[in-house]
């Protein structure tokens, strides 16, 4: 099913009773095999959101879809008491939206791009679904929010702050999006909570996360935000420390003077981070 609108075409993939929403934007004119570039959302951020996103990577030569995750924007099931879903069932979502668009990949370069939460289910994806491989990751604004790497009195919030979300979605049986992460299943709360009382990845279906965390080997781009409130660049070194197997090129993102940006307004702000995208791109391996 695919509806048509002004700036892109959405389409659905369907996985174990849920649906996905893919925002397919148009192929960058003037470009034969443009990378593809398949975006990732935070938590609780829609698809649409990326739009400006989105349009400056067709600016610079790349083609793009951004999925939603699921229970969020187009994607269902909305999360209730009856969701259980975790980490686990999001990294897979990611393989079935990549098996949906394995047509326009064929023969041309790819790349997962995650923000936040959808940073950590493409590094999940990957260390877990190597079936489903990819060219190149890119990690804007992501990382393990591991309470001892803020700083400040942040440092001593950041814990009870995510025992209290973790606790309250245990009452309720879902996270009814109280000022944080919109309404989430119980499951992405409980494994977000691990990783911010923790800073490691919760075993998944009985898996050692960290250990296959260690064994990807796919290129990896890592920026993180001055300014950014929920993933500052500690916890974006303590994921890339992870990534023992990879090639990682990490850098921090500082805005002109004068403008500012955080974890969630640097996509609005999308012009340099398009342009950084699309030269890490053009310098993956091929074949």
């Amino acid at each position: 099913m695919a509806v048509d609108t002004r700036e892109y075409q959405q389409e659905f993939v369907q996985v174990d009773g849920a649906r996905l929403g893919v925002q397919v934007y148009p192929e960058p004119e003037g470009v034969t095999d443009a990378p593809v570039v398949l975006v990732v959302p935070a938590m609780g951020v829609p698809a649409r959101y990326y739009r400006h996103f989105a349009v400056e990577m067709r600016a610079v030569g790349l083609a793009v879809a951004v999925a939603d995750l699921r229970g969020t924007g187009e994607s269902t099931p909305r999360p209730s008491r009856s969701c259980r879903y975790g980490y686990a069932e999001l990294a897979t979502d990611i393989g079935t939206v990549l098996t949906a668009l394995k047509p326009r990949l064929a023969g041309r370069r790819s790349l997962l791009l995650g923000h936040s939460l959808g940073g950590q289910a493409a590094v999940l994806h990957l260390a877990l679904h190597r079936e489903h491989e990819v060219d190149g990751l890119a990690l804007v604004a992501v990382g393990i929010p591991y309470w001892r790497d803020f700083t400040g009195l942040r440092r001593y919030g950041v814990l009870p702050y995510a025992r209290g979300i973790a606790a309250t979605t245990r009452l309720l049986g879902v996270w009814p999006g109280w000022g944080f992460g919109g309404r989430q299943a119980r499951g992405v709360i409980r494994d977000w909570a691990h990783t911010a009382r923790t800073g490691c990845f919760p075993p998944i279906d009985g898996l050692d996360a960290e250990a296959a965390v260690g064994r990807i080997r796919t290129p990896v781009l890592a920026i993180s935000v001055d300014g950014d409130q929920y993933t500052p660049h500690p916890t974006l070194d303590r994921l890339c420390a992870k990534l023992t197997s990879a090639r990682v090129e990490r850098e921090r993102f500082s805005p002109p003077p004068g403008t500012t940006v955080d974890h969630f307004t640097w996509a609005r702000a999308a012009d340099p981070f398009a342009a950084r995208v699309a030269s890490f791109a053009a310098d993956l391996p091929t074949g």
